[in-house]
């Protein structure tokens, strides 16, 4: 009984032969494959990096404005401001996008892209006047979101001249020349074509009494800025029946009249 305990517990202390020592000798390689690609990822990881910010490959020879109207491309590139020569992975999109919109107010949207392996993009999309303020000699371009963004010299063809109530006015000093600017660019804006491009002037009496006067001298009461749809339909529908009137009036689009010859 004595000797067979003892065998025992010597087969239990000696070492692991036969498939013990394969599996050793397995692993090692296995450790070794792990290793070496640990290191070929470090080596390609840092062959990109010089190759995007050290190397001569990847760096900024040309920047390309498009989708300008007024704008020129040039006068585009020149506001962004991208150094030539520099890394294309390190020009700062947003920073040059902020830039444009600052130096170029013109500017409503712009996608700064790079073009791998050496350029800038620069996708401009420009703001559209809807109203026109006066000023002296100049007129102020006004967008349909009320932004003045622009002044010119020359008054662009169809866009309506904007005329405010004036200063000490009631309606002026209750909602203020902001409030009344953007419901006259938001009666322009929502115009047909065939109505806008006949519409002269936008004058705001108050804020429920907005007036459109289109060549030929006529007038159009508008009212307020609301229910622009309906009072547009309105209005065609009256120009179109009532030829040799001068005077029409939508501002109750389901009571519309029109007058005078």
């Amino acid at each position: 009984m004595a000797g067979t305990t003892t065998d025992r517990r010597g087969t239990r202390n000696s070492p692991p032969s036969g498939p013990p020592l394969l599996r050793i000798r397995l692993r090692r390689p296995r450790r070794r494959t792990l290793i070496a690609s640990a290191a070929g990822a470090v080596l390609l990881g840092v062959g990109a990096v010089w190759v995007l910010y050290g190397s001569d490959w990847a760096r900024v020879e040309r920047v390309n404005a498009e989708g300008t109207t007024v704008l020129r491309p040039r006068q585009v590139v020149a506001a962004a401001g991208v150094p030539a020569g520099d890394p294309l992975a390190s020009v700062d999109t947003d920073e040059v996008a902020a830039r444009l919109r600052a130096a170029l107010p013109r500017i409503a949207e712009v996608d700064v892209i790079r073009s791998w392996p050496d350029s800038i993009d620069l996708k401009v999309t420009e703001r559209r006047p809807q109203l026109l303020i006066k000023a002296g000699g100049r007129f102020t371009e006004v967008d349909a979101e009320g932004v003045r963004f622009a002044q010119v010299r020359k008054r662009p063809d169809g866009v309506p001249l904007l005329e405010l109530a004036a200063a000490d006015s009631p309606s002026r000093r209750r909602f203020g020349a902001d409030r009344l600017r953007r419901e006259a660019v938001r009666v322009a804006a929502g115009l047909p074509a065939e109505v806008r491009r006949d519409t002269r002037v936008v004058k705001v009496g108050s804020y429920d009494s907005i007036t459109l006067e289109l060549t030929g001298g006529r007038t159009v009461r508008w009212g307020s800025g609301e229910n622009g749809r309906a009072k547009s339909r309105t209005l065609l529908a009256l120009l179109k029946a009532a030829r040799d009137a001068r005077h029409f009036d939508v501002s109750a689009p389901t009571a519309p009249a029109a007058s005078g010859s």
